[in-house]
């Protein structure tokens, strides 16, 4: 039985991915660097997961010098700080809806009793600002746990995050089930044995989630249902607390663990 859903953010709970682009470019602008992360640009850098380890790993691929590089590396903290702001007043003026279906799920999850907790490589301010001004205020105090990126050693794919969301949560590992975007978010939740769901996006649609126990282009909604394909999938329009606990069951069955994805 299902005890509770566990959210990655960015590029699941929204598709910010192009928001925190446009805000990494105005950071750069205000501070007199020429340097502009196109569409393309972005999604390789997508792979590193975490908004100063991507900052620091585009610095490694310049051609500068390494005294250059260094003086660089001494400007994240401060980069990263403007690039948050930024990507705030984003989400404060509406522009990073959520994906179809999230908001749904979460109510119905909570109205059932379950709980919920984010498990991000973000900052808790940027899942703060996200999670007020699409649900609400007072929304963040529906979450029993928000596991950020600056509290864990190792990002995604990584398992730390996963792990210390867990433990806050006091939920069993069988009980819980994850929502990721991207590969390698699939890789640490299902490194710790949790039954993920993957919802890919423009960034990430290219990526291998073969460890994911159900794919899906999003969640669904009634305004905004899965395509005929994904409908079919799961024999409904949308993914409901009882079409996810009845995929959780099977999955869990020794019989069936790799034929639902």
């Amino acid at each position: 039985m299902i005890g509770a859903l566990i959210f990655d953010v960015d590029g699941t709970l929204a598709d910010t991915e192009e928001a925190h682009r446009a805000a990494f470019n105005a950071a750069f602008l205000d501070h007199g660097y020429d340097w502009y992360w196109t569409k393309r640009l972005y999604a390789k850098l997508l792979t590193v997961s975490g908004g100063k380890e991507r900052l620091e790993h585009f610095i490694r691929t310049l051609a500068l010098s390494t005294a250059d590089k260094a003086q660089l590396f001494e400007m994240i903290p401060q980069l990263h700080t403007a690039k948050t702001r930024q990507y705030a007043e984003f989400v404060a003026a509406g522009r990073v809806p959520l994906r179809p279906g999230i908001a749904r799920l979460i109510r119905e999850a909570r109205a059932s009793g379950f709980k919920l907790a984010i498990a991000s490589t973000t900052t808790a301010a940027n899942v703060e600002a996200l999670i007020g001004a699409t649900l609400g205020g007072p929304a963040c105090e529906w979450f029993d746990v928000i596991a950020a990126g600056d509290e864990v050693a190792r990002k995604k794919p990584a398992s730390d995050i996963y792990e210390l969301a867990l433990k806050r949560l006091q939920c069993a590992t069988g009980r819980c089930v994850a929502f990721e975007d991207s590969a390698n978010g699939v890789r640490a939740a299902t490194a710790v044995g949790l039954f993920t769901v993957a919802t890919p996006t423009y960034w990430t649609a290219g990526q291998a989630f073969g460890d994911a126990a159900l794919i899906l282009e999003h969640l669904g909604d009634p305004d905004h249902p899965l395509s005929n394909v994904d409908a079919t999938k799961i024999g409904a329009p949308s993914l409901d607390l009882a079409g996810l606990t009845r995929y959780h069951r099977a999955w869990h069955a020794p019989s069936s663990a790799r034929q639902l994805s």
